[in-house]
């Protein structure tokens, strides 16, 4: 559990009589089986949670055992309600420094037990970024966050790489969304919904003009729709067979575009299906080199096939010019078999 799901969920037993787990599933964006789980947690921690079944009952947290609301501002219940989100993730959202006076109101509020327990904050630590990630660029979410809290359409610069250049969109927002560690512009162009990388916006501002959202859509139900769509949309379906020893790695890389036929395991490889939403994606299976065979389709081994000549003339020791050589003929280019491959 996150520390800001902790007081999240802190937050909505204290404040009702009793509350089943589906609404808490619901009002945090989880699912029944995370609920019981960070339920259990909070037990385990030596928290008055108590469950009761029947119509009548539901989850509750014993009273005078909750957070003080009453000594928050309203902008500090409006920082500390935003869940899921680390340190670096508030920083950027510029709402770090209210969240710390949040929680500290409430840690100092909170009655000392007999059987003293460390503090949450001291052995629970929460960072969401990929591994090396490097530093992003372009817009920050703090820069953003006014316009889109306001509820105005923007005019964005979109450096795509897709694209050869940028492009000028009008878009209606509706928020930003983080995703392990990168953070997005959820909105609709033209009536579309897109999700923009906020490092890849070069420049933007306010057209003036309150935004235009389609109705029934909220930020949290077109993100999991946009995120729905982007893990199943592929246009080409590799088969394989990957090294016993590389599949766990290539699961980690690869993620839900691999499946795995569970009955077609052998002792030295797995067979599998890899979704790619353009050809040009299989180049990601380069780094396996010979652990992973490709067997179909075609397009997809000549595409490899290709790209490994390619590295492979890239990297071919430079060869010693003979006295006959001319310097034009050194200086020659290599003849390639595609040169208009882009």
């Amino acid at each position: 559990m996150t520390p800001d799901r902790f007081f999240s969920l802190m937050l909505l037993l204290a404040s009702r009589n009793a509350v089943t787990t589906q609404e808490l599933a619901s009002a945090l964006g989880v699912s029944l089986r995370t609920i019981t789980r960070d339920l259990n947690w909070l037990r385990d921690a030596g928290l008055p949670v108590t469950a009761q079944r029947g119509r009548l009952g539901g989850v509750t947290l014993l009273p005078g055992s909750g957070p003080d609301l009453t000594r928050l501002t309203p902008g500090e219940r409006d920082h500390l309600s935003l869940t899921g989100l680390d340190e670096k993730q508030r920083a950027e959202l510029d709402a770090s420094a209210e969240s710390r006076r949040a929680l500290s109101k409430i840690a100092a509020a909170q009655p000392r037990r007999v059987h003293e327990l460390l503090p949450l904050t001291d052995v629970v630590h929460v960072d969401s970024r990929p591994w090396l990630q490097a530093r992003a660029s372009g817009t920050t979410p703090a820069s953003l966050i006014g316009p889109v809290r306001r509820g105005r359409r923007l005019r964005i610069e979109y450096d795509s790489p897709r694209e050869p250049g940028p492009r000028d969109l009008v878009v209606d927002p509706y928020g930003l969304f983080a995703k392990a560690g990168i953070w997005y512009l959820v909105a609709d162009c033209a009536r579309v919904p897109r999700m923009y990388r906020l490092e890849r916006i070069t420049a933007w501002k306010e057209v003036g003009r309150p935004r235009r959202i389609r109705e029934n859509q909220t930020l949290a139900t077109v993100a999991a729709a946009l995120v729905d769509q982007w893990e199943h949309l592929h246009a080409i379906e590799v088969s394989a067979t990957i090294d016993q020893t590389q599949i766990e790695r290539a699961r980690r890389i690869l993620g839900r575009r691999l499946v795995q036929d569970d009955h077609a395991e052998s002792a030295t490889g797995h067979q599998v299906t890899i979704r790619f939403p353009h050809l040009e994606d299989v180049r990601a299976l380069l780094p396996f080199g010979s652990a992973i065979t490709v067997h179909g389709p075609a397009e997809a081994r000549a595409h490899l096939r290709d790209l490994a000549t390619d590295l492979a003339h890239h990297y071919a020791p430079t060869p010693t010019s003979s006295p006959a050589t001319s310097v034009d003929d050194a200086r020659a280019p290599r003849p390639k078999d595609a040169m208009c491959r882009s």
